[in-house]
């Protein structure tokens, strides 16, 4: 494929009237608050807190301390929300921690990160959470066995099908079955959520006895259990992902941030006191899928409907990581860090469907070739190594350019204290327990040296890859599009 070359408009550092030029085609303005809101409440809420709360308790030691961290993992989220709002009212573009590093650091680190982002944690995140829907989705028809492979990986790939389908269709469509899959899973977790009030009620708490007892000191440890906490609060800056189609977006940004994420915070940490109350701390360490336990528990016959709630849950989670996970792609595109065709959009439907179609044909290879073991640590891993080099952007930002238009502040401590927690999260597994893994992502991330300079910086662009992005362009129906710039 061919990378075009392009003049990058920056409007941290200049102004230009960005709709100048041939292209006619922009992404349409139609995420409002409602589909703000349930675009990061439904990402959020996911596999995670279905399947990390025996992770948490294990790394932490106690049901005290793991409550807590549940409770900091949010406050973190809700902190990190906010410091991306007011860089999401300076920098009106779409594309999350790819824009504002290019924005405020330049070419380089924003290609490491679109190369590191669209080739193999975007599609790695959807990929797990896909695999974690067919496991819930297929396990009703295996009853007493685990179910096969095979079956698994067949029922994630077509998860990804239907998804690709119904983003490249429209996004209208796109932002409604996220809609109504959040009001599904939030009506499933007010049922875990009521189940564990009537058992507190009834005197249940054997569990929350000597709560702190054994609470583990390792920094390590500590970091880990962020880790398996933070994967189901994952999503709190997919809004930043879409901003140029958000209606309003110095006004829906912020306040779908502060509806979505304490919403969210309350309903885990309500969910989590229900497990407890239905299990004894060393029943919830051995069980496999702690909502299912819990649903044989509490539910007894009507079980099945956790698995149901379960399988929508990961759905509607897996369709925002879609959503938000392609604009990467197409926005690193449209500034010359991908390959040409992906920064075009569809000349009827106006989506970006070449990004789209691309986000999934990764996803699928990674479900060919993986499984859902360990992908939670190395997604946190490399989430939080940009996150804190955006919010580092942030406070340079706030330091030396105040008098940069804002129509939202965020007070000084707050970036400080996520860029703090980021640093923990990044270096604490690290020093605590080093393992070859992480060797591998960083070599992973400065191969893309071995692309930017050739095809990014010295513009070498083969005539083959031209014919081939025309050809694909006719093929798809798809044009070039501007930016849409409030």
């Amino acid at each position: 494929s061919t990378m075009r070359e392009r003049k990058t408009t920056d409007p941290v550092h200049s102004s230009t009237d960005l709709s100048e030029g041939k292209e006619k085609l922009r992404l349409k303005q139609e995420v409002g608050l409602i589909s703000g809101v349930s675009l990061i409440a439904g990402t959020m809420i996911g596999s995670g807190i279905f399947m990390s709360p025996e992770w948490v308790l294990h790394h932490m030691g106690n049901p005290a301390s793991s409550l807590l961290t549940w409770a900091a993992c949010g406050l973190l989220a809700m902190f990190g929300a906010l410091s991306y709002a007011e860089l999401g009212t300076i920098i009106k573009e779409s594309g999350g921690e790819y824009i504002y590093i290019l924005r405020i650091f330049g070419s380089f680190p924003a290609f490491l990160f679109a190369y590191t982002s669209v080739i193999l944690v975007r599609p790695a995140g959807l990929a797990a959470v896909c695999l974690s829907f067919a496991e819930y989705a297929i396990a009703p028809f295996y009853p007493g066995c685990s179910s096969p492979q095979v079956a698994v990986k067949c029922t994630a790939a077509a998860c990804i099908l239907i998804l690709t389908i119904i983003n490249c269709l429209n996004v209208r469509l796109a932002t409604s079955v996220m809609n109504i899959f959040t009001a599904a899973k939030l009506l499933a977790l007010l049922v875990i959520v009521v189940g564990g009030m009537v058992l507190l009620a009834k005197g249940q708490t054997q569990s929350f006895q000597n709560g702190f007892q054994g609470t583990t000191a390792g920094i390590g440890a500590i970091g880990v259990a962020f880790y398996q906490g933070l994967w189901s609060y994952d999503g709190w800056n997919n809004l930043n992902y879409v901003t140029e189609e958000l209606k309003k977006p110095e006004v829906t940004l912020p306040r779908a941030l502060m509806i979505a994420i304490p919403l969210v915070t309350c309903l885990y940490l309500l969910v989590n006191v229900s497990y407890l109350a239905a299990m004894t701390p060393s029943e919830l360490l051995s069980s496999g899928a702690v909502a299912v336990t819990w649903g044989d528990k509490v539910l007894g016959s009507w079980a099945w409907l956790i698995f149901l709630s379960v399988a929508l849950s990961t759905f509607g989670s897996s369709n925002g990581t879609f959503f938000s996970g392609g604009r990467v792609c197409y926005i690193a595109a449209r500034e010359g860090h991908m390959p040409d065709i992906l920064s075009m959009a569809h000349v009827r439907c106006l989506t970006p469907s070449p990004a789209l179609l691309f986000t999934s044909a990764m996803s699928l290879i990674m479900i060919i070739s993986g499984s859902f073991a360990s992908i939670v640590n190395f997604f946190s891993f490399m989430a939080w190594l940009f996150y804190g080099m955006t919010i580092s952007g942030l406070l340079y930002l706030k330091i030396k350019k105040p008098e940069l238009p804002r129509s939202y502040k965020v007070p000084i401590i707050i970036p400080i204290i996520v860029l703090i927690a980021a640093v923990y999260l990044v270096l604490a597994p690290i020093i605590d327990q080093p393992q070859i893994e992480i060797l591998y992502i960083i070599l992973f991330i400065f191969s893309g040296i071995i692309f930017y300079f050739p095809l990014v910086r010295f513009k070498y662009h083969p005539r083959f890859l031209q014919r081939v992005t025309l050809h694909l362009q006719l093929l798809l129906e798809v044009a070039p599009t501007t930016k849409d710039v409030n």
